[in-house]
C-alpha cells in the first residue's frame, strides 16, 4: 500500500514531465504546507529562480491574520504577479506540483491572473 507522500510524489513527477519553463515563458511553481504557501517563477533552461513569494514574505505576513489560508494564498498570488511584472514577465506555465487545482492553489492562480499574469 502506498503512502500519501509517495502518491503525491508520483503526481508531481507526472505533472512535471509535461511542463517545462523557458526564458520567454517561465514556470510558476506552487508548493504548500499545512501552514504556508509558496510560489516561484523559474526559468528551467538556465536553472534560475526569477521571482518568489510566500506567506512568509513581509508584504503578506502583515495581512496573514485576516481571513484564513485562502485569503493569504490570494495575496501571495497578487504578490507573485507584481514581482513578475517587475521582471517584464507576462506569461507563465502553471505548475501545480501534483496538488489538485482547488482551494489555496486555485486561489493563488486566480489572484495572479487577476493581476495580469497570463497562463
Amino acid at each position: 500500500m502506498k503512502s500519501k507522500q509517495m502518491s503525491h510524489l508520483q503526481r508531481k513527477k507526472r505533472v512535471r514531465r509535461k511542463i517545462n519553463g523557458t526564458s520567454q515563458r517561465p514556470r510558476l511553481s506552487v508548493n504548500r504546507s499545512l501552514k504556508h504557501i509558496y510560489a516561484q517563477i523559474i526559468d528551467d533552461e538556465n536553472g534560475k529562480t526569477l521571482a518568489h513569494a510566500s506567506s512568509l514574505s513581509p508584504e503578506v505576513k502583515g495581512n496573514a491574520d485576516e481571513g484564513g489560508k485562502i485569503k493569504v494564498a490570494q495575496s501571495v498570488g497578487q504578490l507573485i504577479a507584481q514581482k513578475a511584472k517587475e521582471h517584464q514577465i507576462e506569461g507563465v506555465v502553471f505548475d501545480r506540483s501534483g496538488y489538485l487545482y482547488h482551494g489555496r492553489v486555485k486561489a493563488l492562480a486566480e489572484a495572479a491572473r487577476e493581476e495580469g499574469l497570463k497562463f
